[in-house]
C-alpha cells in the first residue's frame, strides 16, 4: 500500500488575516471621551482685595450627596433652577457696580420685580453652587446647564430688544464671519448680564 501523507495547512497568510482583523477593530471601535465644562479661569494677579458682597446678592444653590437640590434652603427640582436664576439675576432692585469712581446706576433693561430683598443688579448677582463629594457628575452638569441657560435666555431677550436678533444668532454670525461690529454687540450683552458663578469647596 502506498503511504498516505499527512495534510498540511498553509499558514503563510495568517499574519495578513490577523493584521486585517486588527485594522478592522481599530476602525470600527468607538472610544468614550470624557467631556468637561468649559470655564475660563481668571488670570493670576498679585493684588489681593477684599470684596464685600451683600447676602441678598448671592443665590445659594446646594446639592447634597443624595442629589437633592436646595435653592435658598428650599427643596426644588432641577428644572426650577433656570426660572429661579432668571428671577434673581434680572431682579434689578438697586444700583449696579460703581465704575471709575462713578456711582452705580439702576438697571434700566431689567424686567424683574425690583424686589429690595433680592439682587441689586446683574453686575452684582452672584450664583453660588456648592456640591457634596457624593453628588453625581450628571446632576452637577445638569444644574450647570440650567444656570447657563438662564444667562443665555436673558442675553437673547435683550439682544432681540436692542439688535433685532438673538444672542445665539449673533454668536453664530460672529463664528462664521468675525467682525468688530458683532464683537461690540456680543461684548455689550455679556457686560449687561455677566456670568458670575462661584463654587465653594465641596461638602465632605
Amino acid at each position: 500500500m502506498a503511504r498516505r501523507e499527512n495534510a498540511e495547512i498553509n499558514a503563510g497568510s495568517m499574519a495578513d488575516i490577523a493584521f486585517l482583523l486588527l485594522i478592522f477593530f481599530l476602525v470600527t471601535t468607538t472610544m468614550d471621551v470624557d467631556s468637561g465644562i468649559a470655564r475660563k479661569l481668571p488670570e493670576k494677579t498679585d493684588e489681593q482685595s477684599d470684596v464685600i458682597v451683600k447676602e441678598k446678592n448671592v443665590l445659594d444653590i446646594v446639592v447634597n450627596r443624595n442629589n437633592q437640590l436646595l435653592v435658598e434652603n428650599e427643596y426644588v427640582k432641577v428644572t426650577d433652577v433656570k426660572r429661579l436664576a432668571i428671577k434673581f439675576i434680572d431682579n434689578g432692585g438697586g444700583l449696579g457696580t460703581p465704575i471709575d469712581d462713578k456711582p452705580g446706576e439702576p438697571c434700566d433693561y431689567c424686567g424683574g420685580d425690583k424686589d429690595p430683598n433680592s439682587s441689586d443688579h446683574p453686575s452684582k448677582a452672584v450664583i453660588s453652587l456648592q456640591s457634596d463629594r457624593g453628588t453625581t457628575y450628571g446632576m452637577y452638569v445638569s444644574i450647570q446647564n440650567e444656570i447657563e441657560g438662564a444667562y443665555n435666555e436673558l442675553r437673547n431677550k435683550l439682544a432681540v430688544k436692542r439688535y433685532g436678533r438673538s444672542y445665539d444668532a449673533l454668536l453664530q454670525d460672529y463664528n462664521d464671519n468675525p467682525t468688530e461690529s458683532l464683537k461690540v454687540k456680543i461684548d455689550d450683552l455679556k457686560d449687561k448680564y455677566p456670568q458670575i458663578i462661584t463654587e465653594p469647596e465641596p461638602i465632605k
